[in-house]
């Protein structure tokens, strides 16, 4: 495990971020299976809910490894979510509008997308090191 934590974080983040993007695609599709294409919107917001409390955890101890500050960071995560899920809509909305008019894969694309702004937010706001 020693090895793990030598690699820089961002390295750490693509690797911890694509487990996290699975969980979380699989999340979506799994809801639009269920509820049906016309409720994609309905399928993010529910996959960015369930799928948010596994990335706190995941980015708390195996990314940025902080100590402590679990509510603080926890609420400094829900913020950074927040613009990433608004983020992830938009994008979204405009790929299955515009663009591709599959939901599975222009939600595949909009989760990359949004993946680059999310570790910038996490490094320099909601795990920020003093």
């Amino acid at each position: 495990m020693n090895i793990w934590f030598k690699l820089p974080d961002v390295i750490r983040f693509l690797i911890i971020g694509s487990i996290n993007a699975l969980i979380s695609y699989l999340i979506y599709a799994l809801f639009v299976f269920i509820l049906g294409n016309n409720f994609y919107q309905l399928c993010v917001f529910l996959q960015w809910s369930l799928s948010s409390v596994i990335s706190y955890f995941n980015q708390k101890f195996f990314v940025f490894c902080t100590k402590g500050n679990y509510l603080k960071e926890y609420l400094k995560c829900c913020t950074t979510w927040a613009i990433s899920y608004f983020l992830n809509v938009i994008i979204l909305e405009i790929f299955v509008r515009y663009f591709i008019k599959n939901v599975y894969i222009a939600q595949f694309i909009a989760l990359f997308v949004v993946s680059v702004s999310t570790y910038i937010l996490f490094k320099c706001f909601a795990f920020k090191k003093n």
